[in-house]
């Protein structure tokens, strides 16, 4: 009691987390100014873009006392623990890119979480000037069926239509490592001089170059944050009905099963199941859900071993 009088006596500053790298934040109070603050105790469930009120020690440094209501939150999650990408932001951005190859799998999961979260989801083809591109355009194609908004783009080369997309939203990008997110943040907000690196053509991967999510004023009305590169996106957070309304293309389907428990897998008399042998349907996102759906009961079968 005696320790909340006394934290309440303390004038709290409100501000906005616009860099996070581990349990380490960069708030910027509303005149500007730039403090390093940690979290009390041992609390990470802070995000990049998230409104929050700290404690100003006076010598660029503070601490997080709390976390205002937030708009939105994106955020992966394993069996283990939570991995927050980004708070209070109005649409995210999926990367990809002809080289190195995408995985259908991160770009659904990415929409899957958008979805549950309910932010608007955009795919960003980046790298169009390369002979592949028009490869990769095609292999997009399954989402734009879906309704899914897929811009192109080549960053070295010009970076007018995202300006457009982005103008009076707050955006996450998102995305496997070398698709050129850094690329795409340098020529929006130069002073960012972010590190772009090489892709290893000989890997077919991309490096890490963004070790902690940044917020960037594009202008007065336009926010962009940048993630680091993703290799894997779980969702331990969703049940498997939660699951199956992610993708949108099931919802025509659902409740329609056999069974009112079925997990559109193997059961008899599935609804999804026979959508898809109608083509209606793809096959490359029902493998997607099914990988997710294994996840989940095998995590749950762990937690009850």
């Amino acid at each position: 009691m005696r320790t909340s009088k006394v934290r309440a006596a303390i004038e709290l500053l409100p501000g906005q987390v616009i860099a996070s790298f581990g349990r380490t934040y960069r708030v910027e109070l509303a005149n500007g100014l730039q403090v390093e603050c940690a979290t009390r105790g041992k609390r990470s469930d802070v995000a990049c873009g998230d409104r929050v009120q700290i404690q100003h020690s006076g010598d660029n440094s503070g601490v997080i006392d709390s976390i205002l209501p937030r708009v939105s939150l994106l955020y992966r999650s394993d069996a283990h623990r939570q991995k927050l990408i980004a708070a209070n932001v109005t649409q995210v951005l999926i990367v990809v890119a002809p080289i190195p190859s995408f995985y259908d799998d991160l770009i659904s999961r990415c929409l899957a979480a958008c979805e549950h979260a309910n932010i608007r989801a955009r795919i960003l083809l980046n790298k169009t000037d390369l002979a592949e591109a028009s490869l990769a355009s095609a292999a997009l194609d399954i989402y734009r069926q879906l309704g899914y908004s897929v811009l192109s783009l080549s960053a070295k080369q010009s970076i007018a239509a995202l300006q457009e997309a982005l103008q009076n939203e707050v955006s996450v990008l998102v995305g496997q490592s070398g698709m050129g997110k850094s690329t795409i943040v340098n020529q929006l907000a130069p002073e960012a001089r972010l590190r772009v690196a090489e892709t290893s053509l000989a890997l077919d991967s991309g490096r890490h170059t963004t070790t902690g999510a940044r917020l960037l004023h594009i202008n007065e009305a336009t926010d962009l944050i940048d993630s680091p590169g993703l290799q894997s996106f779980g969702l331990h957070h969703l049940d498997q009905q939660e699951t199956a309304h992610a993708f949108v293309e099931f919802r025509p389907w659902l409740g329609q099963c056999r069974f009112r428990d079925c997990t559109h897998r193997t059961e008899p008399g599935c609804a999804i199941q026979a959508a898809c042998l109608e083509q209606k349907i793809s096959t490359v996102r029902i493998q997607s859900y099914r990988t997710l759906i294994e996840e989940l009961l095998r995590a749950k079968a762990h937690r009850f071993d």
